[in-house]
């Protein structure tokens, strides 16, 4: 049975954890916290933004202070599902099959550059990500807990890459934009780099994987009030009628958005999950579920103005009791 960490307890490690990525990772402190949240909650998160902004070092940082096994994959055009997976190989010492496993039997998998690799290969991290098993050749093999997948994407570059299909991006709790660093914090990337004298930039291990499933746990034994529920469940309805969108966010994005507000109030140090996190949550959680109309999309609209236009306009609750 596994431990189960109390709130306070969760709070602790989680900024134990943030402070020993902080020490390679400069800046990126709103995206971190919202990843931590994600894998707390048991989600999976999509870096999303131009390259160099420091995507690949977050996520490799992240699993390290974790102390989760790392793997990671660079996708290319030419990757193959096996590449992923794994495949069986012939043993002729035992003159029968035998199954290799791939990179995604590890702890955090990193799939760098994902939209780089062809939808077929991109579809064999579904059964992964939504029922942590994989099936090779008719037989399942479950998946190491926890795992998580932790994908890039560049969404400038259109040559040689494949959009990720709507299906995919569902699968993802987050997608989060890095965004490029202000003066002071580019200027400390520099000195840091300078000051090291070398590339890597080490990060200590804070807790191990019995440690992180035990503040999953905990994440899971707090209750959420029924009106926070019932925001949740109308944010995620307005934008099934909303005249901007072709297409609205599914019961998994009101789903993924009171587990992530939960994740982020124990994070805080509270037992109690308030609208606020809940709005805080919105933009990463919803927007890249959303499909925008032809005519929306021709005038410059992004899902997120219309998430940020539904927080404003969708009455949250009057009051919240403490649970």
């Amino acid at each position: 049975m596994t431990d189960t960490l109390p709130v306070a307890e969760v709070a602790r490690v989680g900024s134990e954890i943030l402070r020993e990525v902080g020490t390679a990772v400069v800046g990126m402190r709103e995206p971190l916290e919202l990843a931590l949240a994600t894998i707390l909650a048991g989600g999976h998160v999509l870096f999303e933004d131009v390259p160099g902004t420091g995507k690949t070092l977050a996520a490799r940082s992240l699993a390290t202070a974790l102390g989760l096994d790392f793997a990671r994959l660079q996708c290319t055009p030419d990757l193959l599902p096996s590449d992923i997976t794994g495949s069986s190989v012939w043993d002729p010492q035992r003159a029968d099959f035998t199954f290799r496993p791939g990179p995604v039997f590890t702890g955090l998998f990193l799939a760098d550059e994902i939209n780089r690799t062809a939808p077929k290969t991109q579809s064999a991290l579904l059964e992964a990500m939504a029922e942590r098993q994989v099936t090779v050749e008719g037989t399942s093999r479950p998946l190491a807990l926890p795992f998580h997948v932790v994908a890039t994407s560049n969404p400038v570059e259109y040559e040689g890459t494949y959009p990720l299909p709507e299906a995919q991006l569902d699968r993802f709790m987050v997608r989060l934009a890095v965004g490029y660093p202000g003066r002071v914090d580019e200027q400390e990337v520099l000195a840091r780099r300078i000051a090291r004298r070398q590339e890597a930039a080490p990060v200590g291990q804070v807790v191990d994987a019995a440690t992180v499933r035990a503040m999953q746990a905990g994440v899971e034994a707090l209750a959420v009030d029924p009106d926070v529920l019932a925001y949740c469940v109308d944010l995620a309805a307005a934008t099934r009628s909303h005249p901007a969108l072709e297409v609205g966010a599914s019961p998994r994005g009101s789903q993924n958005l009171v587990l992530l507000a939960r994740a982020v109030a124990v994070l805080e140090g509270r037992d109690l999950v308030l609208p606020e996190d809940v709005k805080r949550v919105a933009v990463p959680v919803l927007s890249h579920r959303l499909t925008l109309t032809a005519t929306s999309w021709a005038s410059g609209r992004r899902a997120e103005d219309v998430v940020n236009e539904l927080l404003a306009h969708v009455p949250g609750p009057a009051t919240v009791r403490q649970a």
